[in-house]
């Protein structure tokens, strides 16, 4: 049985291994309803990256100020970027995808954004040096937790931003860690 003590000692580690966890969930990990969170002062520039797409898709910034257009995964060159201007160190970017031919918008971040329930954008922090890349779904019910696919039909990337772990993968990264040092201590009292 633990003490008090090796079971604060425990949680403790625990607590370091998801702080841990979560820095390392932002290198390279598609991460699909996070926030796009803006890192630095400089511009953030948006790259096109392509689509494979049979629905028509507009891309949009969303601000306080309004909409504004970034891309269309049908009539945009691949390769095509939009400067989307500076914002303040942990801002929050929020992007729009609107489908023309369902008529249906569908956003990036949490899955509570979207009528149907569902994350419509995977984020990869540091696709390449200091640029994420957006993967968007224009489909009705996107699975939630397909890392695999789809996410193909407007892809950008942009720089000065990070992701942000949505609360269910944080405490999942958290109950693991603590599992693993419990684990751990457990089969140190019976050696």
């Amino acid at each position: 049985m633990l003490s008090f003590a090796s079971l604060r000692s425990t949680l403790s580690a625990a607590a370091g291994l998801a702080v841990i966890g979560l820095f390392l969930q932002s290198a390279h990990a598609a991460v699909i309803g996070g926030s796009i969170i803006v890192r630095g002062t400089d511009p953030v520039i948006a790259t096109y990256q392509g689509n494979s797409a049979s629905f028509s898709d507009y891309l949009y910034l969303e601000t306080a100020s309004g909409s504004t257009f970034i891309f269309n995964n049908h009539a945009s060159p691949v390769g095509s970027t939009a400067n989307l201007g500076s914002f303040a160190v942990g801002t929050e970017l929020i992007f729009r995808l609107h489908v023309n031919n369902t008529n249906e918008d569908w956003f990036s971040g949490p899955a509570i954004r979207n009528s149907d329930g569902k994350a419509h954008a995977r984020v990869t922090d540091d696709w390449q040096p200091n640029e994420s890349l957006v993967e968007f779904e224009d489909l009705r019910g996107t699975p939630a937790d397909d890392h695999n696919g789809p996410f193909n039909d407007l892809v950008f990337s942009f720089t000065n931003t990070g992701t942000v772990v949505p609360e269910p993968q944080t405490y999942a990264l958290f109950a693991a860690g603590v599992l693993m040092l419990l684990a751990l201590q457990r089969r140190r009292t019976d050696l």
